[in-house]
């Protein structure tokens, strides 16, 4: 990383802080990797960096609540040190990673490791997220205290549920000793079992085994209860049914304490998408379409438009609480074979604000409720394990910055990726909007001008 400014002042952007309902044009002043000042006109320090955001949208930086950065064990994949510079150049300075590690992050040992590599190595700020059970399991609990004391953010066995009823309830009640949530990824694994794409004519019409919403949405309905029966947080990763939407819109109504995130997929791709490329308009005909795109095969899978319209009015309510990525990168290998063994997974840190936009242009989301959901909104339920003012530009808070051009258009080229995963459903498809610069604890991280992500 590039060494510290002691004063940044980005002039003349247009900044939205949704956690002080700020949207106007303005200038920010960073000193010594805090927020300074937030007002107009601000004067220039004596050595200071100015950065001109005349143009562009000034927000604080990204929170990604659900990552994947494959260390340890699958570095083929992804580092840290790759993932999080891909990160930066997504415009999230803050990212949560996942503990489908080999081995999993299921002890201290293994969180504090995380930890440590990113602090030597990292580009932004990484947050581990320790297992429920033993190596994932599913039948033990793991040392969910020593975790919790090492830094974990939550608790999940992504990629797999907490099959067992009796065991989610134990892992709630025992989270909620330390204010921590339980990640789940919503699955009946008999109802999903050998299922590659969502259930539905696609599936039918290449002679793939589907998954049904039914899938999410009865493993979703008992977290509710469970954490209605404990009193306690469950916090339901990549919703992306229309029923899960609405038990969680529900469950709220009750009081219970149940968050949701949703993917930049599951808000603009279909199921559609499975059965080809894009093209550089955004579109193909699925009805003529002879060739299928394992790019495309995601876990819980793309799903009807139906689906998509209600993740989209969900988030729009504040239903579902964030925008996570569920980056998954994977090597050549594990996507370029069959429907039925491809790997699941979409490389999503550098083509999530360009996706995500879509809503925006669309006036189906306020640019203000997308910031919030990237923002805010991911840095509220991190609590007091994250930085105090994260996901702000109150002062005092982490000088954690993205600069973004919303009408900003470009291709993606997934070669150019600096994750070491380029398997995107997006490959040559025309975004718009795209971050400029990113700043993290007041240095500049990614810089688009320049080409380089540090």
């Amino acid at each position: 990383m590039s060494a510290v400014v002691k004063q940044v002042l980005i002039k003349g952007g247009r900044v939205i802080d949704p956690g002080s309902g700020l949207d106007e044009v303005t200038d920010v002043l960073l000193s010594n990797g805090l927020v300074e000042a937030v007002g107009k006109k601000i004067a220039a320090p004596e050595g200071a960096d100015i950065i001109d955001a005349t143009g562009l949208v000034v927000t604080p930086g990204f929170v990604d609540l659900h990552c994947h950065l494959r260390e340890p064990g699958f570095e083929d994949k992804e580092t840290i040190a790759s993932g999080t510079r891909a990160a930066a150049a997504g415009g999230f300075t803050t990212v949560c990673a996942m503990s489908n590690t080999d081995p999993p992050m299921d002890n201290a040992s293994t969180i504090d490791y995380v930890m440590r590599k990113a602090a030597d190595e990292g580009a932004v700020r990484v947050l581990p997220i320790g297992s429920v059970t033993k190596a994932s399991a599913g039948r033990e609990l793991a040392e969910m205290a020593e975790m919790a004391d090492a830094g974990a953010i939550g608790f999940s066995d992504d990629g797999h549920p907490v099959a067992d009823d009796a065991l989610m309830r134990q892992a709630l009640t025992y989270a909620s000793a330390f204010g921590l949530p339980i990640i789940e990824h919503c699955e009946v694994p008999e109802l999903a079992a050998g299922g590659q794409i969502n259930e539905g004519w696609v599936a039918t019409r290449l002679g793939v085994k589907g998954v049904p919403a039914a899938a999410e949405e009865q493993m979703a309905a008992r977290d509710i209860a469970l954490a209605e029966l404990t009193g306690s947080w469950v916090h339901l990763a990549h919703v992306s049914t229309a029923g899960t939407g609405d038990m969680v819109r529900r469950a709220k109504e009750r009081g219970i304490k149940v968050t949701a995130e949703v993917t930049p997929h599951h808000l603009t791709l279909t199921e559609d998408v499975v059965l080809g490329h894009l093209t550089g308009g955004n579109s193909f005909d699925p009805l003529t379409a002879d060739a299928y795109n394992t790019f495309a095969k995601v876990n819980p899978p793309l799903r009807s438009q139906a689906d998509v319209d209600a993740m989209i009015a969900a988030l729009a309510e504040g239903v579902i609480d964030a925008i996570a990525t569920d980056h998954a990168p994977h090597n050549r290998q594990d996507k370029l074979s069959t429907l039925n063994d491809a790997a699941f997974g979409i490389s999503n840190l550098e083509t999530a604000l360009g996706a995500v936009l879509s809503l925006v242009h669309a006036d189906s989301l306020s640019l203000a409720r997308l910031i919030e959901s990237l923002t805010l909104g991911p840095a509220r339920l991190l609590g007091d394990r994250a930085p105090a003012g994260l996901g702000t530009l109150a002062t005092g808070a982490p000088a954690d910055i993205a600069l973004i051009d919303p009408d900003a258009e470009w291709i993606v080229r997934p070669e150019n990726f600096v994750s070491k995963g380029k398997n995107t459903p997006l490959a040559g498809a025309t975004l718009k909007g795209r971050v400029k610069t990113t700043i993290y604890a007041g240095r500049v991280v990614f810089d688009a001008e320049q080409g380089r992500a540090s």
